[in-house]
């Protein structure tokens, strides 16, 4: 079966934690994101997710590209997902929008969070950390 592909962005406040979205109707913390659509780039479909997810415009001039990343899928079993993530610099985030149920920022060693985050993204921001 084939990955999911999906677009994230890695969103930090001063003291280095991540901006995580949980979807409606799941338990997982994940990065704000989704599926590009048909004929879509992956940083116009991180860019249009950002906005429809959490309510924020940003650029695509913005981002940066942090890396594609594979893990276990959060909700789906037996499903692998594969993420072009971006990071982008910190931007005020009223409310979550859209299918979005609830925001929390994580810091880099919570485990309570997609197996995404847990096993890839935070790893690869751990040690980049300047």
């Amino acid at each position: 079966m084939e990955p999911i592909r999906v677009s994230a962005v890695v969103i930090r406040d001063a003291d280095g934690r991540v901006l995580t979205v949980r979807k409606r109707n799941t338990s997982m913390f994940m990065l704000p994101g989704g599926k590009p659509d048909p004929g879509e780039g992956p940083a116009d479909a991180a860019v249009r997710e950002c906005f429809e997810e959490l309510g924020v415009a940003i650029e695509v001039g913005d981002l940066r590209a942090l890396g594609e990343f594979e893990a276990a899928a959060a909700n789906e079993a037996g499903r692998r997902v594969v993420a072009d993530v971006f990071e982008h610099p910190y931007v005020h985030v009223d409310a979550p929008k859209a299918e979005i149920a609830e925001l929390a920022w994580r810091g880099l060693e919570d485990e309570t969070v997609a197996p995404l985050l847990r096993d890839a993204v935070f790893p690869a921001l751990r040690a980049g950390r300047r």
